[in-house]
């Protein structure tokens, strides 16, 4: 076997298919563009649907790709099986419409046994096929492998539904009889099987079917291949590692994590190793997930890196380790990676303050998770059980970062268990949760066959000019069928033109809108859309006025004033982009955008809310810009000068052997497609309207320019002019004073009105103080005060407990709709089993409320004052029936 590092294997796959005439795409973000179906980027063929469902048509058809892939639907197993990773990279060959299994089995052979290559020996090599699949059996027969060493299996079929499906092949390395735990009957021990012997390392998806709407299975027009070589698993395989992790991309990440803990040592303990894992394999996800421009949050992608980050935290506890120390791993993530990924190590820094933050406030949150923890098993053992719940369990685990593993540790050493099926059942609604929640869209398209057909050249030529006198009509598309002319009685029709001024929608700016005439001036189309066709054509959707024929010629005209709408906002766009990176940091990076004529919307990665100091900052310095009137210039180039430029590449969108840069002076310079004015002053004002966090570590401002920014500010002039009248104030510019002075007024007055009230409810609870009742042998006081708050309830809690007026204290007060309980007990009765907490959720339900709290003080709100004598009453019947 070949002494090869993770580096040299992936390259190596790359160069054997780049030699078969394929073009190495780089890894995407694993932050999906433009495709709400998925959370992650979770295979190689998710960033490839574009061309299997035709939507798209890439310059060469063949291509492969090593690509980062995230998947968390089965984190329990991290660390406890051999193979599961969040973060693993899908190593891949794609063929759209060109080459099948005639060539791509053969290669596979080749790539896995020949001595240039990988050098596998042939004999420990198994394959799966379909059974229907005669082919494919054949097609390895043919390259040289043993019939004894293929297996049909029913599940080789590759489908998700609607789109692209078919058969699949998968291979199998025989690693030998060391690693075969399984007795030799059992029925498993086979290629394929689950077990460890026998380990899979490539899939070969053979796309020749459309699963339709209908659910049919017809024949592609355009067969596909699609393939998925895990390279943590080949590479164990290289390095004869028992499992993924005793390989060059995790132990040093392990080796690490060591030093950082006293006394535990990888291999000595198998729980402590599990440990390690996690820790190692969450890392890697939470670098390359910050990296790629997400952050931790309380929902879709961030809170899936938060829960990484506590469950690795969690574990560098039971490691021993105290403090934070997950964002010391970011550099050695960025080290092993460095060959293919350099990216991450440029970043680390700013990872590492990410990391580092959200370890520092989880730790704090840690000694109270471990605190309710306690708490639970106290009550557990009081009620007399045995077994801790699996709500309670599953609460630890989703809101502390608590893995059941470690809850049940914690039980089993107080002589308790936990109901890990109750658990589970949580865990499955959760998950059924985030599944409904997700979009409901397919996840590929079914292939549109005909728009893929029609490849005649069309021609932008918006850039310069907005109409086209002479513009021929190619194609004509009606009911999903190519037709010779259509007319009024059609309504809407697809048309492509040789040549066109109508922008297609693209990078945020919206299509462009106008008219279409005959050669007599009559109007007989106006344009509704513009999309970019599977070829590249600009596909106009119009709405048909006229007769309209194929190779006639028509004068098309662009809508002049929403199109100079969009050229504003979207210099606009480019300005705000630069303008982010100068004031917030080099770290954040456009995450979408819509260009429309009478507004700008710009999405951008930051971590934590903008303040309105940095805010106007921004603003400032765009508008620094519009006023300096620099020109806006586009340079036709190569994507290595335009690079070389300082262009900004945005996404990882696609880019052709030429490129169009955009350039505002030496302030901006960005990769755009786009229509773009001449000078920044035609912009002539920028106003942000709004900014708002929209996700995970997503911000969104709103912006106007020109007559709609002018416009804006004179409605905010308006505005105040009716606040200065209304506080009667000699002008706008004494406004700010005057509303000051009145909100110090107010202030006042609610000071002095609560201190009557203070003053009110200490008489009233006076009486109360000194009439206990006792129940039970326990001396109770309950009280309902006419008017008061829940500060002035806690500030009357504070005076019982001081003075020891009696053993349990239960007030409630209520107005405007709104009814408050508070319930208070000494020391030596939460001692004897009293619970604040347990006396409110008794009683709460009286005033249509709820809450908790402290063993020792609790409270509730609720909607029904109306039920607070009940509420008072039903404390002294818990407490009799305590």
């Amino acid at each position: 076997m070949k002494q090869l590092s993770s580096g040299e294997i992936r390259q190596m796959f790359l160069e054997f298919f780049k030699e078969k005439g394929h073009t190495i795409v780089p890894s995407a973000s694993l932050v999906p563009h433009d495709d709400p179906t998925l959370l992650w980027i979770n295979s190689g063929v998710a960033t490839m649907k574009k061309y299997f469902d035709g939507s798209v048509v890439p310059d060469n058809p063949r291509m492969t790709s090593s690509q980062k892939s995230i998947r968390t639907n089965d984190i329990e197993n991290v660390g406890r099986t051999a193979r599961h990773q969040t973060l693993f990279e899908m190593l891949g060959n794609f063929s759209v419409g060109d080459y099948f299994k005639a060539e791509v089995i053969p290669w596979a052979l080749e790539l896995l046994t020949s001595p240039d290559w990988f050098g596998w020996d042939k004999n420990k090599l198994y394959m799966t096929y379909y059974p229907e699949d005669k082919a494919t059996k054949e097609l390895w027969e043919k390259a040289g492998v043993a019939p004894d060493h293929l297996i049909p299996v029913e599940d080789n079929f590759w489908d998700i539904g609607q789109g692209p499906s078919g058969p699949d092949s998968e291979i199998f390395y025989d690693r030998g009889e060391k690693y075969d735990y399984l007795a030799p009957d059992d029925p498993e021990n086979y290629p394929g099987g689950e077990n460890e012997r026998y380990l899979e390392v490539w899939n070969i998806v053979f796309s020749q079917f459309n699963h339709t709407a209908e659910g049919t299975y017809e024949p592609l027009p355009r067969k596909n291949i699609d393939t998925g070589m895990g390279l943590e698993r080949v590479v164990s395989v290289f390095q004869d590692a028992p499992t993924n992790f005793e390989t060059d991309l995790f132990m040093p990440l392990i080796e690490k994590t060591q030093s950082f803990s006293d006394h535990k040592k990888y291999g000595d303990n198998a729980d402590d190793d599990v440990a390690f894992k996690v820790i190692a394999d969450h890392i890697r996800a939470i670098t390359f997930a910050i990296g790629d421009g997400a952050l931790p949050s309380n929902e879709g992608r961030g809170y899936v890196i938060r829960r990484l980050l506590r469950r690795a935290t969690v574990n560098g506890h039971q490691l021993g380790i105290d403090g934070a120390f997950l964002y010391k791993l970011v550099p050695v993530v960025g080290e092993i990676m460095k060959s293919h990924y350099p990216k991450v190590l440029e970043q680390s820094e700013y990872i590492q303050k990410i990391v580092k933050s959200e370890e520092d406030r989880f730790n704090a949150t840690l000694n109270d998770g471990i605190a309710l923890l306690n708490e639970v098993i106290a009550d557990t053992k009081q009620a007399g059980k045995t077994e801790i719940s699996g709500k309670a369990a599953f609460k630890l685990y989703d809101t502390y970062g608590f893995p059941l593993e470690l809850t049940e540790e914690y039980a089993s050493d107080r002589g308790l268990k936990v109901d890990a099926e109750a658990f589970d059942a949580e865990m499955e609604d959760q998950r059924n949760r985030a599944r409904n929640a997700r979009s409901k869209k397919g996840s590929m398209k079914v292939q549109r066959d005909l728009l893929i057909e029609i490849k005649t050249p069309s021609e932008y030529v918006g850039y310069t000019d907005l109409t086209v006198d002479d513009a021929e009509l190619n194609d004509i598309i009606f009911d999903e069928k190519l037709v010779k002319s259509v007319d009024k009685s059609n309504g809407e029709a697809e048309l492509i033109f040789d040549k066109t001024p109508f922008y297609a929608e693209m990078g945020g700016q919206v299509a462009d809108t106008g008219n279409i005439y005959n050669p007599n001036g009559d109007l007989v189309a106006t344009v509704e859309d513009v999309q970019h066709a599977p070829n590249g054509q600009n596909l106009h959707t119009v709405k048909v006025l006229g007769e309209l024929k194929q190779g006639a010629h028509y004068k098309l005209v662009v809508d002049r004033q929403f199109h100079a709408g969009v050229e504003r906002n979207h210099t606009a766009t480019h300005l705000l982009d630069q303008a982010l990176r100068n004031v917030l940091g080099g770290h954040t990076e456009q995450a979408g955008s819509l260009v429309k004529p009478d507004y700008l919307r710009f999405d951008f990665t930051h971590f934590g809310s903008v303040t309105k100091e940095d805010l106007k900052k921004v603003e400032d310095l765009v508008n620094k810009k519009i006023f300096e009137a620099i020109p806006v210039e586009t340079v036709v180039t190569d994507k290595e000068t335009g690079k070389k430029m300082g262009a900004i590449a945005l996404f990882d969108d696609k880019y052709g052997d030429q490129v169009r840069v955009v350039k505002a002076g030496d302030f901006s310079v960005e990769f755009c497609g786009g229509d773009h004015v001449k000078n920044t002053s035609q912009l002539g004002l920028f106003k942000i309207t709004s900014e708002t966090g929209v996700g995970a570590g997503i911000r969104r401002i709103e912006a106007v320019t020109a007559k709609p920014a002018f416009d804006y500010l004179n409605d905010e002039e308006r505005l105040l002019n009716k606040v200065t009248q209304t506080v009667k104030a000699a002008n706008n510019a004494a406004t700010p004073a005057r509303v000051k002075e009145m909100l110090k007024q107010i202030k006042d007055l609610e000071s002095k009105q609560e201190s009557l009230e203070t003053k009110l409810a200490n008489q009233e609870a006076s009486d109360m103080f000194n009439h206990p009742e006792t129940i039970n042998g326990v001396s109770i006081v309950t009280g309902k005060l006419k008017s008061g708050n829940m500060n002035q309830l806690r500030e009357l809690a504070d005076t019982w407990r001081d003075k020891k007026y009696s053993n349990i204290l239960v007030l409630g007060t209520g107005t405007d709709g709104k009814a408050n309980l508070l319930v208070a007990v000494d020391e030596a009765n939460v001692k004897a089993g009293i619970k604040a907490g347990d006396i409110v959720k008794a009683i709460s339900s009286n005033i249509q409320g709820g809450g908790g709290g402290r063993p020792n003080l609790a409270q509730a709100g609720g909607k029904n004052p109306a039920g607070i004598d009940d509420a008072l009453q039903a404390a002294k019947e818990w407490l009799n029936n305590k």
